[in-house]
């Protein structure tokens, strides 16, 4: 039996290599990778007219909604492929190149993309624009143009031949094919459903990689233009729906269904073609922009931000935004004043007392710990004291055989000590914790009662503590959330703000870490704890994934360390044995692997934690 299974094994990895080599439209004998060129490109990109700001980054191929052959398809490749394109932020390029069988191919592609961008814009059309940045490089350096067109020449034999692709996908393969040899011959590019077969000498736009025709404003309602002298604002999320029905109504369900009343209702609202002058208040409300292609398109537009709440209902910012470093391993350096971090208090919580359920377990809780704050401890090395203190005098003793005299005392004495400790707990408050564990409990449900009965604990025991919450949206809005300070009282106010709390967005955790190292440098006690809450790896929706986010926070946590503190993770994640020790260290970390147990559980991991 366990040699048919090795038989198979082996026969199925054998047939994977085959079919994937087969499969595959890269040349992997000829790859290429970015990190040995990254330099050379950044320092290229820059001094052909490239932004100062920006830098050149390594991304990972990214899905593209082409329309894969059978073998691809039983293969299963072909889903993502390597793209390139510019943002605000960054050049960023893929990781590796191997789109043509010959080495110095590939590296000529990546020089040619670097001068793309430096010559590059906003995007409006991608078909249109990468036609004119590719005339705008050739006329700037015309002794380019042979080497355009080598590359030119080896890509266009190695795209679909148009006859075998449908009347759609055909005729836009011609347009593109005539673009690539003629630069600024193609104005009108036909649609189609899946997107070409990818073009690595063109850049592709950032916010629909996936299909790149979607972005060509000029079909597309998400962009306007906006006139001069109108104000702009940020980039919104929107979705289309299909309104081309009329015979919609409310009520045309059946009356069972009447309970239903959250599901959509197509209803047809039709609005003239006056301006309205509150059109931008409106849009600063909204969340998410519905499009419709049937609509006519009126003068003039918006440009907003919809991943955001609208500051009325967003919660309260405490002052301005602070600016932190972040660690980037690959050019293993902080980039100051890189992330900016903004504390908020929840809006509109009001006092509560603690809830019904948890008043026995916080009651059980107190008599427990009330006695560490009435412990007397025995104190060392004393003058005088009730008992001799062996080792202080064996010390002593083999000082005094080597002729070291010093003063030392012998003595232990028990007295009434104040514990001279101060603790941060900081929680992950992302967009996960909003996942059930069971048909009664999410996350966040649980990590609100453990807030509340640490609180409850702590609040006895004497210790100076404070409880923060936090959640990210890209390195711009890393947030903060304030639910007690060192300085405030453990009251209804905070146990208000702690069942106010909401799922947030992602997990920056290296920022949320050195913004707690900061408001426990004020701290005048002798220890320090910086307890985290996470359920789960550090991510975010740019680069701050995989091995960079945890890179980083691995380079918060030994700041930590350097500054005196003792960063300690609580984690209910099951993977979290691959990840936690490299961040937090063998010893830096627990697994509670009963989530619904770790209200109980905290208190009893800070007493261990605290122990002398």
């Amino acid at each position: 039996m366990a040699f048919t299974l090795e038989l198979e094994e082996w026969v199925g990895s054998v047939w994977h290599r085959f079919i994937t080599r087969r499969a595959s439209a890269d040349f992997p004998e000829a790859r290429v990778e970015l990190i040995p060129r990254q330099r050379s490109l950044q320092v290229l990109f820059r001094a052909t007219g490239g932004a100062r700001h920006l830098g050149v980054e390594a991304v990972s191929d990214r899905d593209l909604l082409l329309r894969r052959n059978l073998l691809q398809q039983i293969a299963g490749t072909c889903k993502q492929v390597p793209l390139a394109w510019c943002d605000g932020d960054n050049l960023r390029l893929p990781a590796s190149l191997a789109a043509f069988p010959d080495v110095e191919l590939n590296q000529e592609l990546y020089r040619w993309l670097a001068l793309l961008a430096a010559q590059s814009g906003p995007m409006r059309h991608w078909g249109r624009d990468n036609q004119r940045w590719t005339l705008a490089v050739l006329k700037r350096y015309p002794a380019l143009r042979p080497r355009y067109r080598r590359l030119v020449e080896a890509h266009l034999s190695l795209r679909p031949d148009p006859g075998s692709l449908n009347p759609a996908e055909a005729a836009l393969e011609r347009a593109l094919c005539q673009a690539l040899r003629e630069p600024g011959s193609v104005e009108h590019f036909p649609r189609s459903e899946r997107a070409a077969w990818p073009l690595p000498l063109w850049l592709y736009p950032p916010q629909h990689l996936a299909n790149p025709q979607a972005a060509d404003l000029e079909e597309s309602e998400q962009y306007l233009a906006t006139p001069p002298g109108e104000q702009q604002g940020g980039r919104k999320r929107a979705e289309r729906i299909d309104d081309t029905t009329r015979d919609g109504g409310l009520l045309i369900v059946r009356l069972e269904n009447l309970f239903s009343w959250t599901e959509h209702v197509d209803l047809d609202r039709w609005s003239d073609d006056s301006e309205d002058p509150d059109a931008a208040r409106v849009a600063e409300d909204l969340d998410q922009l519905t499009l419709s292609r049937t609509r006519l398109r009126k003068g003039g537009g918006l440009k907003l931000h919809l991943d955001l709440p609208p500051a009325d209902v967003d919660d309260v910012p405490l002052g301005e935004g602070i600016l932190l470093p972040e660690w980037d391993y690959r050019k293993q350096r902080l980039q100051d004043d890189f992330v900016s971090v903004q504390t908020f208090v929840p809006r509109d919580c009001e006092p509560q007392p603690l809830p019904l359920r948890l008043r026995g377990p916080a009651q059980r809780l107190r008599r427990q710990f009330e006695h560490l704050r009435n412990d007397r401890q025995w104190l060392r090395q004393q003058t005088q004291g009730s008992e001799l203190d062996l080792q202080a005098w064996l010390d002593f003793h083999v000082e005094r055989q080597h002729g070291q005299c010093g003063e030392r005392g012998l003595f232990m004495d028990q007295r009434q000590t104040r514990r001279d400790l101060a603790c941060l707990l900081l929680a992950d408050l992302s967009m996960s914790t909003d996942a059930h564990l069971n048909d009664e409990h999410r996350v966040i449900d649980v990590i609100r009662d453990s807030l509340l009965l640490f609180g409850e604990t702590l609040s006895v025991l004497g210790d100076d503590f404070a409880l923060y919450g936090f959640s990210s949206l890209r390195r711009q809005n890393v947030r903060m959330h304030e639910l007690k300070a060192f300085n405030q009282r453990y009251d209804d106010q905070t146990r208000g703000r702690i069942q106010g709390l909401k799922p947030g967005y992602y997990t920056r955790m290296g920022a949320a870490i050195r913004q707690a190292t900061q408001r426990m440098a004020g701290c005048k006690r002798r220890r320090k704890l910086l307890l985290l809450i996470s359920d789960g790896k550090p991510n975010d929706l740019d680069l701050y994934e995989g091995r960079y986010g945890v890179e980083d926070t691995r380079q918060a946590v030994l700041e930590a360390r350097r500054q005196g503190l003792t960063p300690f993770c609580i984690t209910i994640d099951r993977e979290a044995g691959d990840y936690l020790p490299y961040m937090f260290g063998a010893n830096g970390y627990t697994l509670i692997r009963q989530p619904e147990q770790l209200p109980l559980r905290l208190p009893q991991l800070y007493r261990q934690l605290t122990q002398d």
